[in-house]
């Protein structure tokens, strides 16, 4: 891949924002590879990110070319999670976990269904203690945010 202006916010790198959304062009990348696309064409599914988390450890600047690579690492009953990488020269730039879930009709689908679909009714993954403790910390916060006042 490469950085293009129009990815970079006013202080020359890669906006935060727009690291987002190339990880979501790089998911459905991974869809259409493992044939997801075609299930969730067939099935008029769609598909949601539920949360997220990101680290930012390098610029990315104009013109520098990266790889991005993506990474199914577990599921559970009810989402998916990745594991999204932008890497430079060997380095990782931004490292990103997210949650994501396949939806009909305003509901998310559970995860077997979707695996069973796919050809792939036994994987699960184990989920990484680390991924399980953000999953924990995430159930913590309060939803709606209490903060939040009408």
């Amino acid at each position: 891949m490469i950085v293009w202006p129009w990815d970079c916010d006013i202080f020359g790198e890669v906006n935060n924002g727009r690291h987002l959304t190339l990880f979501d062009l790089g998911r459905f990348d991974f869809g259409s590879r493992t044939g997801l696309m075609q299930v969730l064409k067939k099935e008029r599914w769609g598909l949601v990110v539920a949360g997220s988390t990101i680290r930012y450890r390098r610029r990315l600047t104009p013109f520098q070319r990266y790889s991005q690579h993506t990474r199914l690492i577990a599921r559970d009953e009810k989402w998916f999670y990745f594991v999204q990488n932008t890497i430079h020269k060997g380095t990782v730039c931004s490292s990103a976990l997210i949650r994501t879930g396949v939806t009909s009709k305003g509901k998310v689908i559970p995860t077997q269904d979707v695996a069973v679909a796919l050809g792939h009714p036994d994987w699960f993954g184990i989920i990484p203690d680390w991924v399980q403790a953000w999953i924990d910390a995430d159930g913590l916060r309060p939803w709606p945010p209490k903060e939040i006042t009408p």
